[in-house]
């Protein structure tokens, strides 16, 4: 089976590398891939926004699936566009992609279809002085403010006082990062309770549990700092135990896809929830159309099956002739950026000590490139270091022995991933 991987990060170079273990895997291409991804596959320089040229070369090389990586081209129609020309996709549809799309049609959806979330209201751009008047007329703190639309994962703002939520009105308002992303705001209850995601693999009638983690979002120590797209992740996450997963399938999971199948929106791909674990069940935070970014990082080593065989089948809507395997292993991914990160940061700083690096950990690429013989820094999230273990306290020492290991200027990486899970624990 020849391939195409649509995407450029850490989760695609997991991605192709978890591709290329395939017996059913003749060529694989990624596009516009990075120099980790070049170790599976070929690279190809595509945009992700030039759907024709897409089309082009899954017609020119005989391509008989593309994986859809990242959320924009999803819920910029994708695979809408490829399937109406016939050729095989594994991501969801525009309509379906609208969970992660915009946070009032998924806030909406599970609300009409009594998934557990929490309480919300929604506001359009010219009524952020409204949201203000409602929250300060409520007086209740903490608070949730949600850019509509997608914004890498910097959208979502937990405010502490009345001061920070004008801050951060006027935020969403007057930055041109979010000019696209917040043409409407989601205002929400803050939920107690322990965060974890669960990642679902759906062909639009049968849905099978992937894996579950805990991801960590804020840039500081202790979940301190601004919102990232992921600093790190570990998995499986103790936060869910079988009986927690049972009521994740059964409360949010089953409902989520039946209710998308009789909407005649069936949902097909990697469906990634993303939880609170409160004292009266687990509730959506937040549906992505699409694995997470470093989530994926920790989970893929796990599954033993075949990942493409399973995303074939998905895509087939063969996936109930398929059952998921996992290891027993626990896996603790840390994320190296670059300092500065999320906000400004520099490029172009040499990375060494790859040669160094234990044949049972894994180095994942994300904003790196290749140029004289050199692999060079080239963005926020620079690499993903993964190590496992039999317990989550070996996966943690054995992953952050790794990490040592890699060298560049202005290194920067959180020192207590999975923390959170080992306080569980004890």
């Amino acid at each position: 089976m020849n391939v195409l991987l649509l995407g450029s990060g850490g989760r695609e170079h997991a991605m192709a590398w978890s591709i290329a273990k395939s017996d059913k895997l003749d060529k694989l291409y990624i596009a516009p891939g990075n120099p980790g991804t070049a170790q599976h596959g070929t690279n190809v320089d595509l945009s992700l926004s030039d759907f024709d040229a897409i089309l082009d070369f899954i017609e020119g090389n005989d391509i008989e699936l593309t994986v859809v990586g990242p959320e924009q081209p999803l819920v910029d129609g994708i695979t809408d566009f490829l399937e109406e020309k016939g050729h095989k996709v594994f991501g969801p549809s525009r309509l379906a992609a609208q969970l992660e799309g915009s946070k009032k049609f998924a806030n909406e959806f599970m609300k009409e279809n009594r998934i557990p979330t929490a309480e919300f209201e929604s506001y359009s751009r010219g009524e952020f002085d409204k949201a203000l008047k409602v929250i300060k007329s409520k007086d209740e703190y903490p608070v949730v403010l949600k850019a509509d639309g997608l914004a890498g994962g910097k959208g979502v703002f937990i405010c502490e006082t009345e001061e920070e939520v004008e801050n951060r009105l006027n935020e969403l308002k007057e930055s041109k990062q979010f000019k696209e992303a917040a043409q409407k705001l989601v205002v929400e209850e803050f939920l107690e309770g322990k965060e974890a995601s669960v990642f679902v693999i759906s062909d639009g009638k049968t849905a099978r549990i992937l894996h579950y983690a805990q991801d960590h979002k804020r840039i500081g120590e202790g979940d301190t700092g601004l919102n990232t797209g992921g600093m790190g992740a570990y998995c499986p996450t103790p936060v869910i135990g079988n009986r927690m997963l049972q009521r994740v399938e059964k409360e949010i999971i089953l409902p989520t896809i039946s209710a998308m199948l009789l909407d005649e929106n069936p949902y097909k791909g990697i469906l990634y929830c993303g939880l609170m674990i409160t004292k009266e069940g687990p509730k959506v935070v937040e549906f992505n159309c699409r694995l997470g970014d470093p989530e994926a990082q920790a989970i893929l080593p796990s599954i033993e099956s075949d990942f493409l065989e399973l995303m074939d089948a998905a895509a087939s809507e063969e996936l109930d002739q398929k059952e998921v395997r996992i290891d027993d292993k626990y896996r603790c991914c840390v994320v190296l950026a670059s300092e500065g990160y999320p906000v400004e940061y520099e490029k172009g700083k040499e990375i060494t000590g790859f040669g160094d690096i234990s044949g049972d950990a894994l180095v994942f690429h994300a904003g790196t490139k290749s140029q004289d013989g050199k692999i060079l820094t080239d963005g926020g999230r620079v690499l993903s270091v993964v190590g496992a273990g039999d317990t989550l306290e070996d996966s943690i020492r054995n992953t952050y022995q790794e990490v040592d290991k890699i060298s560049f200027a202005n290194k920067y990486y959180r020192s207590d991933i999975g923390a959170k899970g080992l306080k569980h624990v004890s």
